[in-house]
């Protein structure tokens, strides 16, 4: 049996792992876009590593796009196999890489125009809609915590990661010529005490691991909750200065979070009064599907929803639809809170909301999450006197904020718990992947700290024989 990396290998978007069995069946864990990479990404996306004609199977972990985001073009290329994955995850891929693929098609035009003016060759988006409508006809969804037998040689478990609704550790049991191998794979690991989802649940014993370490060298700051970290925000740009406060967010996973956490505030009476919106279409039918599963909430949301059937809704919460109505945005006056995707800043409404706020001292720019170094979130972290956007040149002169509390991702610390159900001396080999390279390398030495004896950071497209 062999591993392969062809993602997330020194870097952390574009998570792609390939299991090949000695019969030749492969299994891809995960087949995820690459984001954030500058004029290198579209390269990266295009280029497979592996024939994917070849996959037998795809496990998908979670829904968000750096890890689900090229089963379209997968199917396109040739993919005819099955994809599995937990029912929330299902249902949140679909609402994924269906916008995915419209951006695909509509920036492919915009870039297209440019080409031609240049002289040079036309390109086709990764996929299309009709890709990722096709794709979706080969998801099988699959239960938590039970095992799934994907053929009589190859069992399939999921575990809850907390990561978002659905995410989930890959839990692999491969029988070749009588011996039984078991591989894990993390995923993204969530937070332990989400205040939506459940904790990552422990795991059986793996032969061999594959882990993320996003936040691998980090222990989160300990900070105010975030709903009062949110309404000190609120309070200072939308009533202090009378400014628009624009919190870049990811459609799943953190939109809901900072909903939950503005209607908290509303039941506690402490919601400052001001106009609040969603203008991300992706966004709201995400919030739409997360209530659709609420076996992935906790003990503590579904106590509260027997009181409120709807956590995730408040006074003054505007959903914006229509582009026409996401441009008005841009030329409203009154204080207001913009919540928008994507959750870099790098793409989508609120790259529009940034370029036409920055230069207005009264504004704020608040970042709520992980940011790929080369992202617009990750320049504006940086506290820029100018920034380019959509090849324009801005004065920053709004304020740049972060809450970094708000990670989805566990840290160092959270890490270690989630991988305290293992016997270190009985994992054959630990592989660190979905990390920045200074960070994985930290990550791993503490993982031998702790007893792992044979932890390995892989190169892109590397490969490893097991047993």
């Amino acid at each position: 049996m062999k591993l392969f990396f062809h993602g997330a290998a020194g870097f952390v978007t574009g998570s792609k792992h390939l299991i090949e069995m000695n019969d030749g069946t492969k299994i891809l864990l995960d087949c995820g876009m690459s984001q954030g990479h500058g004029k290198d990404t579209d390269t990266m996306n295009r280029t497979w590593g592996f024939d994917p004609k070849s996959i037998g199977y795809v496990v998908l972990s979670h829904a968000h796009v750096d890890h689900s985001g090229l089963i379209p073009k997968l199917v396109k290329d040739g993919f005819e196999g099955k994809v599995f994955a937990s029912p929330a995850t299902v249902d949140l891929t679909e609402i994924l890489l269906r916008n995915s693929a419209y951006i695909q098609e509509a920036d492919i035009v915009f870039l297209n125009k440019r080409r031609r003016k240049e002289n040079r060759p036309p390109l086709e988006p990764l996929y299309s809609e009709s890709d990722a409508r096709r794709a979706m006809e080969l998801f099988v969804p699959v239960s938590t915590g039970f095992p799934f037998p994907i053929r009589s040689d190859i069992s399939l478990s999921l575990y809850e990661t907390g990561h978002i609704p659905g995410g989930s550790t890959v839990f692999l049991r491969i029988k070749e010529q009588g011996k039984i191998t078991s591989i894990a794979f993390s995923g993204d690991v969530g937070r332990y005490g989400d205040p939506i989802l459940k904790s990552p649940q422990p795991f059986p014993q793996a032969d061999y691991i594959i882990v993320e370490s996003t936040y691998g060298n980090k222990v989160h700051e300990q900070e105010a909750s975030y709903a009062e970290l949110l309404k000190q925000h609120i309070a200072e740009t939308c009533l202090g200065k009378g400014g628009k406060l624009i919190i870049p967010a990811f459609s799943v996973g953190r939109t809901q979070e900072l909903l939950f956490a503005l209607n908290e505030l509303e039941i506690n009476g402490e919601l400052p009064p001001v106009e609040y919106f969603v203008d991300s279409p992706l966004s709201t039918e995400a919030t739409e599907v997360t209530k659709r599963h609420p076996e992935c909430f906790n003990k503590g949301v579904i106590r509260l929803m027997k009181t409120d059937f709807d956590p995730f809704d408040f006074k003054g919460l505007r959903y914006i639809k229509s582009v026409d109505e996401s441009k008005r945005l841009n030329e409203y006056n009154k204080p207001c809170v913009i919540i928008s995707a994507s959750g870099m800043a790098e793409a989508g409404r609120v790259k529009h909301h940034i370029a036409n706020s920055i230069d207005r001292p009264q504004n704020t720019v608040l970042l709520v999450g992980y940011c790929e170094p080369e992202s617009l979130g990750a320049r504006l972290k940086q506290r820029p006197e100018q920034v380019k956007i959509f090849g324009d040149t801005f004065r920053v002169r709004a304020d740049i904020r972060e809450i970094n509390s708000m990670s989805a991702h566990a840290d160092y610390n959270g890490l270690s718990q989630y991988l305290a159900c293992q016997y270190p001396d009985e994992v054959k080999q630990i592989f660190v992947v979905h990390g920045e390279p200074e960070v994985q390398s930290e990550f791993a030495r503490r993982l031998e700290r702790k007893g792992f004896r044979r932890v390995t950071i892989p190169s892109l497209h590397e490969s490893f024989s097991l047993n």
